[in-house]
């Protein structure tokens, strides 16, 4: 019976808007933001370990990798390769807005056609951005030479769209789209040359192997969605808790107060009689002398709040007082 009747003490708007408020945030906890974050440390551990495995690899030839008109095989980007031709002339692009150790740069894209007749889009490296609108780049080496660079993957088409141009601009490296800039059919797939290569301009540093935070940030989610129900119950507990102090201390003062009213009251006739005034015109109205049971009651009182909350003038125990004050 008890149990029903805690319960019902917290059917009201606060207590169930909380209750419902904790659950949905447990929820998402559990289900939408601990998995997202262990995903991305997941997905970020998978290609570390690819990283690793490419890295310790030695080259090989292009076509192994890469044959005319077909793209890599699953599980070889960033694999080391060595291709053999010459560049095509007009044929480059600059990609914009992609920075480079957090400063803007400008990224030079132009084609490279190999021994086996495939044309690949090679990324040769960036240049920092001037105040011009076209930055000055070094031309392609001409002439036959052998090129180093890592596999990479072909990117979705950018969100903006290509500014025409001598040189075009692209905002993503996507190999059909830049296919329709430059003329010329070109590898589903594309190449980034090393730092060590012929041609490269400035080289583009490699991914570190790193995990992130997302490990963390996924546990931490979890710890909040299974904290954030506990608090609850904790705060439930508390106020629980306190009515029945409350509840404790109204029965004991409501007590003590009947105890005060049925004690035997002093007798003042005597004292009054021999204290008569001399006439009616001095005689003045008395206040009947305070009850000392009810002073002995309210000093009780106000001891155990300031035991409880302390000499500071605790808002609890103010409050309390107040409360005790108009109540009786």
């Amino acid at each position: 019976m008890n149990v029903f009747k805690n319960v019902r003490q917290f059917l009201t708007p606060g207590w169930v808007l909380t209750a419902i408020v904790a659950i949905a945030f447990s929820y998402l906890a559990f289900t939408v933001l601990a998995p997202w974050q262990l995903g991305k440390n997941t997905a970020t551990q998978h290609r570390n370990q690819q990283l690793e495995h490419s890295f310790e690899l030695n080259p090989v030839d292009v076509n192994e990798l890469m044959p005319k008109g077909k793209g890599f095989v699953e599980g070889n980007e960033w694999r080391r390769v060595t291709a053999t031709g010459s560049f095509l002339p007009d044929t480059r692009v600059l990609l914009r807005n992609r920075p480079v150790n957090g400063a803007p740069a400008v990224q030079v894209l132009d084609v490279f056609v190999a021994n086996n007749g495939e044309n690949y889009l090679v990324n040769r490296g960036f240049v920092r951005p001037t105040d011009s609108s076209t930055p000055n780049v070094e031309p392609a080496p001409k002439g036959t030479l052998t090129i180093s660079a890592f596999i990479r993957r072909n990117e979705v088409p950018a969100e903006t769209a290509p500014i025409p141009g001598t040189p075009p601009q692209v905002y993503g490296i996507n190999t059909k789209e830049v296919s329709e800039l430059v003329g010329t059919e070109l590898n589903p797939d594309w190449l980034q040359l090393s730092d060590k290569s012929d041609a490269v301009i400035e080289a583009i540093p490699l991914p570190t192997l790193e995990s992130g935070p997302y490990l963390s940030y996924g546990i931490q989610w979890i710890f909040f969605g299974a904290l954030v129900p506990l608090a609850v119950v904790w705060f439930i507990r508390a106020e629980i808790v306190e009515r029945k102090r409350d509840r404790a201390e109204q029965e004991e003062m409501a007590k003590n107060l009947r105890d005060a009213e049925a004690a035997e009251p002093v007798d003042y006739a005597d004292d009054t009689e021999d204290a008569a005034p001399e006439s009616d015109d001095d005689a003045t109205p008395t206040s009947p002398p305070a009850k000392p049971e009810e002073d002995r009651a309210a000093e009780l009182h106000r001891q155990r709040m300031a035991q409880r909350y302390g000499n500071t003038g605790h808002r609890a125990a103010g409050y309390r007082d107040n409360r005790y004050d108009e109540r009786f």
